[in-house]
């Protein structure tokens, strides 16, 4: 195995809670017309060709003009500013998906690779709510949707086609402010979508 990492990601976009990106299989327009997102994740543990990404934080943006399936879509990376030139190297080749993986059957929709960024990158967890940060490029958070009648669980959507987990929790999107790569988006209306799991990619 040449590399692999595990952690917790989450996210927000700019659909109106529930993106129909995940139960179309990417097929479905997004609301607004186009899809703006902004995917965290944390590795807790994880190393590529013998480099160590223990306690890395990363973020990969993305925006679509269409429905996410039908391509030409801008993905930018922004990492933590903490990591090495060397850690920066191996999350990059694996978000991209040119190392495998999970990402790698995204790479057929990416028109363009918009580039890399370095932040401090912060992501935080209190109970069900979850932000993220990267400086003036990104500020969001999410809060998991309860499931009232078996409290404190969380409802959550099963067997889906993502790249992170194929059982998302359901999240709204509480604060989801991005400027980063062309990808301009700022709303803290409640309403927009948001998801969260762990991870744990390989290759």
């Amino acid at each position: 195995m040449a590399w692999q990492i595990s952690g917790q990601y989450m996210e927000t976009c700019n659909c109106t809670l529930l993106c129909p990106c995940i139960f179309t299989n990417l097929a479905g327009r997004p609301t607004e017309g186009d899809c703006k997102a902004a995917l965290a994740l944390r590795i807790d543990k994880g190393s590529k060709d013998g480099v160590s990404l223990d306690g890395i934080n990363f973020i990969v943006m993305l925006q679509s003009q269409g429905p996410m399936g039908a391509g030409n879509m801008t993905v930018g990376l922004i990492v933590d500013s903490a990591a090495s030139d060397t850690q920066v190297e191996a999350i990059g080749a694996i978000a991209s998906g040119a190392a495998g993986g999970p990402m790698a059957m995204l790479a057929p929709l990416v028109g363009k690779m918009a580039g890399v960024e370095r932040r401090e990158v912060r992501i935080d967890n209190d109970g069900v709510t979850w932000s993220a940060s990267a400086g003036e490029l990104l500020d969001e958070a999410c809060e998991g949707l309860l499931n009232l009648s078996t409290p404190p669980e969380l409802m959550a959507i099963d067997n889906v086609s993502h790249p992170l987990n194929s059982r998302l929790a359901l999240a709204k999107a509480t604060r989801s402010k991005m400027d980063a790569f062309g990808i301009k988006w700022d709303d803290s209306t409640g309403t927009r979508n948001g998801h969260f799991a762990p991870f744990a990619w390989s290759g």
